[in-house]
Protein backbone atom coordinates (compact mmCIF):
# COMPACT_ATOMS: atom_id res chain seq x y z
CA UNK A 1 0.00 0.00 0.00
CA UNK A 2 2.76 2.46 0.75
CA UNK A 3 4.57 2.10 -2.60
CA UNK A 4 1.51 2.98 -4.52
CA UNK A 5 0.55 5.83 -2.53
CA UNK A 6 3.80 7.32 -2.84
CA UNK A 7 3.54 6.45 -6.22
CA UNK A 8 6.89 4.20 -6.62
CA UNK A 9 5.13 2.33 -9.81
CA UNK A 10 3.68 4.68 -12.73
CA UNK A 11 0.35 2.72 -13.95
CA UNK A 12 -3.50 2.84 -12.68
CA UNK A 13 -2.48 3.20 -8.95
CA UNK A 14 -0.02 6.35 -9.22
CA UNK A 15 -2.95 8.74 -10.54
CA UNK A 16 -5.67 7.51 -7.96
CA UNK A 17 -3.83 8.26 -4.78
CA UNK A 18 -4.18 7.86 -2.29
CA UNK A 19 -5.20 3.75 -2.36
CA UNK A 20 -7.13 2.63 0.49
CA UNK A 21 -7.32 -1.34 0.70
CA UNK A 22 -11.24 -2.04 1.35
CA UNK A 23 -10.93 -6.31 1.50
CA UNK A 24 -8.55 -8.47 1.32
CA UNK A 25 -8.14 -12.66 1.95
CA UNK A 26 -5.15 -14.81 2.64
CA UNK A 27 -4.30 -17.72 0.18
CA UNK A 28 -1.97 -21.13 0.68
CA UNK A 29 -1.08 -20.47 -3.06
CA UNK A 30 -0.12 -17.67 -5.30
CA UNK A 31 -1.99 -19.67 -7.99
CA UNK A 32 -5.42 -19.12 -5.81
CA UNK A 33 -4.81 -15.50 -5.07
CA UNK A 34 -4.62 -14.69 -8.68
CA UNK A 35 -6.77 -16.58 -9.99
CA UNK A 36 -9.63 -14.83 -7.16
CA UNK A 37 -8.39 -11.77 -8.30
CA UNK A 38 -8.77 -12.42 -12.19
CA UNK A 39 -12.60 -13.45 -10.85
CA UNK A 40 -13.02 -10.66 -9.00
CA UNK A 41 -12.17 -8.13 -12.05
CA UNK A 42 -14.97 -9.37 -14.12
CA UNK A 43 -17.28 -8.85 -11.31
CA UNK A 44 -20.12 -6.42 -11.53
CA UNK A 45 -19.69 -3.00 -9.13
CA UNK A 46 -22.77 -4.28 -6.82
CA UNK A 47 -21.11 -7.60 -6.37
CA UNK A 48 -17.80 -6.36 -5.75
CA UNK A 49 -19.41 -4.08 -3.11
CA UNK A 50 -21.27 -6.59 -1.30
CA UNK A 51 -18.00 -8.65 -1.12
CA UNK A 52 -16.53 -5.87 0.17
CA UNK A 53 -19.32 -4.93 2.82
CA UNK A 54 -19.77 -8.94 4.04
CA UNK A 55 -22.56 -9.46 2.51
CA UNK A 56 -21.46 -13.12 1.26
CA UNK A 57 -25.51 -14.16 0.92
CA UNK A 58 -26.24 -11.77 -1.73
CA UNK A 59 -23.06 -12.67 -3.87
CA UNK A 60 -25.25 -15.63 -5.60
CA UNK A 61 -27.69 -13.20 -6.75
CA UNK A 62 -25.92 -10.70 -8.41
CA UNK A 63 -23.86 -13.65 -9.84
CA UNK A 64 -26.72 -14.46 -12.24
CA UNK A 65 -26.53 -12.37 -15.12
CA UNK A 66 -29.68 -10.25 -16.06
CA UNK A 67 -30.80 -10.77 -19.46
CA UNK A 68 -31.33 -8.07 -21.28
CA UNK A 69 -34.71 -7.72 -23.31
CA UNK A 70 -34.46 -7.36 -26.47
CA UNK A 71 -37.10 -5.31 -29.19
CA UNK A 72 -39.80 -7.68 -30.73
CA UNK A 73 -38.43 -8.62 -34.51
CA UNK A 74 -40.80 -7.34 -37.28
Amino acid sequence: MAEHNAAWFRGYTAVRRPVTLVWSQEFDRITDAIAMERRVKGWSRAKKEALISGEVETLRPLASRQKSKSPPSS
